[in-house]
């Protein structure tokens, strides 16, 4: 691969996935395809009702994770470099954490129908952290719909992320711990992650 045209960024809520892809896009001179997380109308209640509401969140996450994967079609990825703040195939890490056993037969019929049209990136950056940090930057972004979220809940995604990215295989993958570093407000950390893309002949 002589240049990644198409990069995902995923991570656990806060750690910061949707400002690292703007500032490589930035560096990359690309375009940026964002997950749209406010227009859910069921995440609010479902961090307050978890069990009662996580069906329609998820459904409504993967079809409109769908929807905007089918755009990608209509871009020449040999001439734009897209870069995303989630990869698709993610949507299951939430799926086995939140659904029950009948809800999660529904949605892997859904699923398997529309992942047969997902583009699969060139590359994923994985970002870590711990959830000392993460609670630490929902906190401070201070999203009105994410103030019921409990630590508990992130420590079960964090340890859910963690067990996805390490048995990922489908694409190229490029981890970066979090935990220790400040790519937005220290330029030799971001400079770090764009040397490791460097490395990956990712551009």
């Amino acid at each position: 691969m002589a240049k990644a045209n198409y990069i995902c960024i995923d991570g656990v809520i806060g750690v910061g996935k949707t400002t690292l892809a703007n500032m490589l896009a930035q560096r990359l001179h690309g375009s940026t395809m964002m997950e749209i997380v406010e227009e859910n109308p069921f995440l609010a209640s479902f961090y307050e009702d978890p069990i009662r509401y996580a069906f329609p969140t998820q459904l409504f996450f993967l079809l409109s994770r769908y929807r905007q994967q089918q755009e990608l079609w209509q871009h020449d990825l040999f001439e734009t470099c897209i870069i995303s703040d989630y990869l698709f195939s993610k949507d299951k890490i939430f799926a086995y954490l939140n659904l029950s056993e009948a809800e999660l037969l529904i949605y892997e019929k859904v699923l398997v129908q529309l992942e047969k049209d997902i583009v699969k990136p060139d590359i994923v950056i994985y970002l870590k952290s711990n959830a000392e940090r993460l609670m630490s930057n929902i906190y401070k972004r201070g999203r009105s719909f994410e103030r019921n979220m409990s630590r508990e809940y992130i420590e079960r995604l964090n340890r859910a992320y963690n067990q996805f990215f390490n048995h990922y295989n489908a694409t190229k993958l490029l981890t970066i711990n979090c935990t220790e570093i400040d790519f937005v407000n220290n330029e030799e950390d971001f400079e770090i992650i764009v040397k490791q893309l460097e490395e990956q002949r990712c551009y």
